[in-house]
């Protein structure tokens, strides 16, 4: 029986370690975005590591399918089991932590394939660390399934495959997209509320100054506040979360109008995503008024949606020499379209025909 339960955990882990890491590597950049909510003065207040978030990010997803690999064939099984135990510690801290503080609302365990609440992903680690647990008592039990030289073949082309995986998908598209903003979505469809939808549950929460601390008050304990109260402020706290549509920040800017109905209700529109402008990759702003010149000539409206702000639009059009649309959008909505800045998106009524990466803009199919 305890052979048993420990073989059962170690497929169990090691599957479930796999399918996590893959489908972060699938999209690093994506959980490099998530690292930095972690790095955030809100949180941790660790900016000094930002900049290394997506190398940090590529570390981290590729060990943990590489320690997926490990545990399954049985290579290294102590310094396996040991990385392991480590690993989900750490996760089992960090979900806790964003769980009990609220502070970020999606540890981005699967990506964007399957989002868990905060306890969700708190529950999945204490589970895994429970059969890692298992594994950690019973290491002996954990034997290799090949003879060493196959083992290390094995090992090495798992750290091989992994890392031309991530330099794949940083330099073209996800391998699988699992964002809203997927080929063949439409846009106007995603953002829209059903009739019956669940509607959201929120308390006003005021903020007083007493006695120089800011103190929080529900409405109910207005009555009773303390003398010489000063107001700050004043928020909404989400006690029940409603339906949210799969798009729900896709607005689209120009010099303050919105015209994110006009963009969707064009038949053919090329847009040009830059979440930020002044870290845009410069070859492929070059090619710009090239790409604008011969989608305009083939009917396209063609627009740059960018997060960035009007003085550095205004100095982009003039560096690259461009005359045509620069719509303002978030740039958190921006980089869940695509990671790549800038990236091309064709919309056909409002519906996603085609994305491409910078790397790739001769496959734009105009």
């Amino acid at each position: 029986m305890k052979n048993f339960i420990t073989q059962f955990s170690r497929l169990f882990v090691g599957i479930l370690f796999i399918i996590s890491g893959l489908i972060k590597l699938n999209d690093p950049l994506g959980f490099s975005y998530k690292l930095d909510e972690y790095f955030s003065e809100p949180v941790f207040n660790m900016p000094f590591f930002v900049p290394y978030s997506l190398a940090i990010a590529l570390f981290l997803v590729i060990l943990e399918v590489v320690l997926g690999v490990m545990l399954l064939i049985g290579y290294k099984s102590k310094l396996t089991i040991w990385l392991l135990l480590l690993l989900i510690i750490k996760f089992t801290f960090l979900t806790f932590y964003s769980a009990y503080f609220d502070v970020v609302k999606d540890c981005g365990c699967f990506g964007d394939a399957l989002h868990l609440t905060p306890w969700q992903s708190f529950s999945k680690d204490i589970i895994l660390l429970f059969f890692i647990l298992i594994l950690f008592f019973n290491k002996k039990l954990i034997k290799p399934l090949f003879a060493n030289k196959i083992q290390n073949i094995l090992f090495f082309a798992s750290i091989v495959l992994c890392s031309f995986m991530g330099y794949w998908v940083l330099n073209h598209l996800p391998l699988k997209d699992f964002r809203p903003y997927k080929v063949g979505t439409n846009i106007r469809t995603s953002m829209e509320i059903p009739d019956n939808a669940p509607k959201s549950v929120v308390e006003m929460i005021f903020i007083y100054k007493v006695n120089g601390v800011d103190k929080e008050f529900t409405e109910k304990d207005l009555m009773s506040l303390p003398e010489g109260a000063t107001f700050v402020d004043r928020k909404d706290k989400i006690i029940v979360q409603g339906y949210q549509p799969p798009i729900h920040d896709f607005k689209l800017e120009l010099e303050g109008q919105d015209n994110t109905d006009l963009v969707l209700s064009k038949e053919k529109a090329l847009l040009v995503v830059a979440y930020d402008l002044e870290k845009a990759n410069p070859e492929a702003m070059q090619k710009l008024d090239k790409t604008y010149k011969e989608a305009s000539a083939k009917g396209y409206y063609v627009a740059v949606l960018t997060g960035s702000p009007n003085d550095v639009i205004e100095s982009t059009k003039k560096k690259y020499g461009l005359a045509f649309d620069f719509l303002f959008c978030d740039a958190t909505a921006l980089k869940t379209i695509e990671r790549a800045n800038p990236s091309f998106v064709i919309l056909n009524y409002g519906t996603v025909a085609q994305k491409v990466h910078y790397n790739d803009i001769n496959d734009l199919n105009l």
